[in-house]
């Protein structure tokens, strides 16, 4: 089956989207009452929607986000003291505009890591480039990434997202390279960019987990003084949904 020559030519500009409307649209009987503008306002419709597919593709790709959480998609029934109100102000993403932070406390198991993904996919939904860490892997990355040259390239794609994602937080103590680490990327993400951090251990105990106090203080001012703050509480949702499925 030849191919419109109008087709070609869109393809060839690099519109596919546009290429695919057209030649839907001329093997659709009821587009023939449809005037130019009309034709051409679906053709750039489509074009707009695939480009902005895609990007959002490339930006969870890139986000690397550990689990397929949406927000639509929160149970707000759980027990664990989720705040309803604030967690609904926080989707919005006005934090991450300001920039702000955010930490998510709590017990293992009650959701921390899913809720930080479900709002790491809403900031890429909402064209905010976003990078989810595991902090007990990231720090062996960087510093396997400091013998081989890679470690200031890695610690400038740390601190030039919109949104940090560092999840598990604090689980061992900082040996002296993860201090220094960790002090440039909130130095360098402080007043630019947002960071979402999870966490087991209450924020009182971080300066002891941080050890030195005086890079403790520098690190703890420029992540907690202008953080919002969710404390979940109660069992691990994990273990409910394992005996709810060796039961049914």
């Amino acid at each position: 089956m030849l191919t419109h020559p109008t087709v070609d030519q869109l393809v060839k500009l690099g519109l596919a989207g546009m290429a695919r409307a057209f030649t839907e649209l001329q093997s659709n009987q009821s587009a023939a009452g449809l005037d130019h503008a009309e034709w051409l306002a679906l053709l750039l419709d489509r074009e707009a929607t695939e480009r902005s597919n895609r990007q959002l593709t490339a930006r969870l790709r890139h986000a690397k986000l550990r689990q397929r959480a949406t927000i639509e998609d929160v149970d707000w029934r759980a027990p664990r003291g989720l705040d309803r109100t604030l967690f609904q102000r926080l989707i919005a993403g006005d934090w991450i505009e300001a920039p702000q932070n955010l930490i998510i406390e709590g017990p293992t198991g009650v959701g921390k890591s899913w809720l930080a993904c479900a709002l790491g996919n809403k900031a890429c939904r909402d064209n905010r480039s976003v990078l989810y860490q595991r902090v007990p892997k990231l720090f062996p990355d960087l510093a396997l990434a400091r013998g081989d040259g890679r470690h200031r390239r890695l610690m400038k794609r740390l601190g030039k997202v919109r949104l940090l994602i560092l999840d598990d937080w604090g689980l061992e103590p900082f040996g002296p390279d993860q201090r220094r680490d960790l002090l440039e990327i909130v130095e360098e993400r402080y007043g630019r960019g947002a960071t979402l951090i999870t966490s087991q251990i209450p924020v009182d105990r971080w300066h002891d987990v941080i050890g030195e106090p005086t890079i403790a203080d520098a690190i703890l001012d420029r992540i907690v003084h202008n953080a919002h703050r969710i404390k979940l509480k109660g069992d691990s949702l994990r273990r409910k949904i394992a005996s709810l499925n060796s039961a049914a």
